[in-house]
């Protein structure tokens, strides 16, 4: 026996054997993101590293190096700031001081608003109130009677306006008051919603949960279930709720093992999906299509003006041939299309994203709105991927049951939003949408243009973002000098403006008013000071150089400002 030739033929079959492994391996990798929200594992081991520490007064209004002059107006501007918002609300601020000690909420919200190395130093100096009292129209009203323009969207609830859904949940709750709050058994309701969302989603069979984050679980579970697979595949940026699988990277305990985050609207992305055989499901959220392969904006994270969003006729053509391509070899290869419209259901169209986009899904997940203004989550399918049992094999099953699921009075809700969906007025304000809300936008950054203020505004219909077109370190102060002008924002800031489709012209005019207002304060207060060599490379290099220093030197302070 030739032993040099047998190891030798052995190398070369291990060769060859590992070689299509290797190559699948190349291929992922090029279709993940190339930033670090592509590489989840990478971007916890980075989030570790980042070191805890806040700037004193002095870094607070300086960090950018701006003259002792422009210093100084900022600080004027600050305090100024401080004092009209503490004697404005002095009840609404009041009661989220008391209550942000035992809510947990708060503190993080309240935490997060800005930079981390600002934060300390504003939350000692600036206080907001979280508390209000009442609703009307377009508007929102503190506790202390002040009247702030709604542009929070009550994280994508409010697409009709608040008084629509008011008057759900008042007319709801009467229909289903006999019946009371009995769980297991149905209201006649039920079966009603159940067959309208037969047919607005085109799909065979519902089930009902409690939050939009339960139904897009229960739809990866069947997906896998169904398939036999393991893997998600979601894309970059998108969210899809805060459990484990779908929240890679910084926020989630646990990386996740069974989640591919691949690059949006890419050609390898398409090349993995044809190739891999363990892959379960797709998911894809339609506000994706505003900012692909990037993360929801937050103020928080808002270092310098490189944040950008973009939509209109050409964006939309390409992304309805992406989601086309999808389509395809989902199909082709066996893999559960997802469609998760939690957040953007019923906002572009009354058949959600398949008819804004044309493109049908073999799941799709709502919830927000469709309660009608109470907490719900919901599933349509397939009937091949809803059934959670085998006939063959009864102890292989998917199990999937919640205690509130189909409560009374949210299923009494969503009947009166259901029924209101087809009504002629709400059928009124989905004429011309795009057309309305593209002009809006429109308007509002013509305006400030012609004001010489470097700020736009980017829209997918009502979702709106705001970015900023000269580099500085200071955009996020914006959100409190439009707080000062009676515009209430959400805590992730400009990121997500979200108007109601109820905003008349009218309504829009105010809140443009008090938007190109808010940023010409801004501007007069020197937030926007512009240095020679202020750049947005120049910002991220000082940035990353300053968390190093304070790394390597152990200086982190990451309970300062608690």
């Amino acid at each position: 026996m030739n032993e040099p030739l047998v190891l030798s033929a052995l190398a070369l079959a291990s060769l060859a054997a590992l070689y299509p492994a290797a190559r699948q391996r190349i291929e992922l990798s090029l279709a993940k993101h190339r930033s670090l929200a592509g590489h989840s594992r990478m971007a916890k081991r980075v989030a570790r590293m980042v070191p805890g520490y806040s700037y004193d007064e002095s870094g607070f209004f300086g960090s950018d190096a701006a003259p002792a002059e422009v210093q100084a107006r900022r600080r004027a501007g600050f305090h100024r700031l401080a004092t009209q918002l503490a004697e404005r609300h002095p009840l609404s601020i009041e009661a989220t001081r008391r209550a942000r000690e035992g809510l947990s909420d708060l503190q993080f919200t309240g935490s997060y608003r800005v930079p981390f190395q600002y934060s300390a130093y504003l939350r000692r100096h600036l206080s907001l109130g979280g508390f209000v009292q009442r609703t009307d129209g377009v508007t929102v009203t503190d506790l202390d009677g002040s009247v702030f323009h709604d542009l929070t969207g009550s994280y994508g609830v409010n697409v009709f306006g608040h008084d629509f859904y008011k008057s759900c949940i008042a007319e709801g709750s009467a229909r289903v008051a006999e019946l009371g709050p009995i769980l297991g058994s149905y209201h006649p309701a039920v079966a009603w919603n159940v067959e309208q969302l037969r047919r607005i989603s085109g799909l065979d069979e519902v089930s009902f949960h409690m939050s939009g984050t339960e139904a897009v679980m229960q739809a990866v579970r069947l997906a896998r279930y169904h398939t036999r697979r393991k893997h998600l595949v979601r894309f970059s940026g998108s969210y899809h709720g805060w459990w484990e699988d779908v929240q890679p990277g910084p926020g989630n305990p646990l990386p996740p093992g069974n989640t591919y985050t691949l690059k949006e609207m890419d050609d390898d992305t398409l090349r993995v999906l044809r190739k891999r055989r363990d892959i379960a499901c797709v998911l894809v959220n339609p506000l994706q299509a505003l900012h692909p392969n990037r993360a929801a904006p937050s103020d928080n994270t808002l270092m310098d003006s490189s944040r950008r969003a973009s939509f209109d006729t050409a964006r939309r053509q390409a992304y309805t041939a992406w989601l086309q391509a999808l389509r395809q070899v989902c199909t082709e290869r066996g893999i559960v299309l997802i469609f998760d419209e939690v957040f953007m259901g019923f906002r572009l169209a009354p058949g959600g994203m398949q008819e804004y986009f044309g493109v049908r899904a073999d799941m799709v997940t709502y919830g927000k709105t469709l309660g009608g203004g109470l907490p719900v989550g919901v599933v349509c399918g397939k009937a091949a991927l809803m059934k959670r049992y085998r006939e063959d094999r009864p102890a292989d099953l998917c199990f999937a049951r919640g205690t509130f699921n189909s409560h009374p009075y949210v299923m009494g809700a969503m009947q009166v939003f259901l029924e209101r969906l087809q009504s002629g007025p709400v059928r009124e304000m989905y004429a011309d949408l795009d057309a309305t809300w593209n002009r809006r936008a429109g308007e509002l950054n013509q305006r400030l243009r012609e004001a010489g203020l470097p700020v736009q505004v980017a829209n997918l219909s009502t979702v709106w973002s705001v970015f900023y077109t000269q580099p500085s370190r200071y955009n996020w102060m914006l959100q409190f000098y439009l707080r000062e002008q009676g515009l209430l924002l959400s805590w992730v800031g400009t990121g997500r403006l979200i108007f109601s489709l109820n905003y008349t012209q009218s309504d829009f005019d105010a809140v443009c008013d008090r938007f190109v207002a808010a940023a010409a304060a801004m501007q007069v207060d020197g937030w926007w000071w512009q240095g020679a060599a202020l750049t947005d490379k120049g910002i991220r290099r000082g940035v990353l150089r300053e968390m190093l220093l304070k790394r390597l030197s152990g200086d982190g302070n990451r309970d300062a400002g608690r």
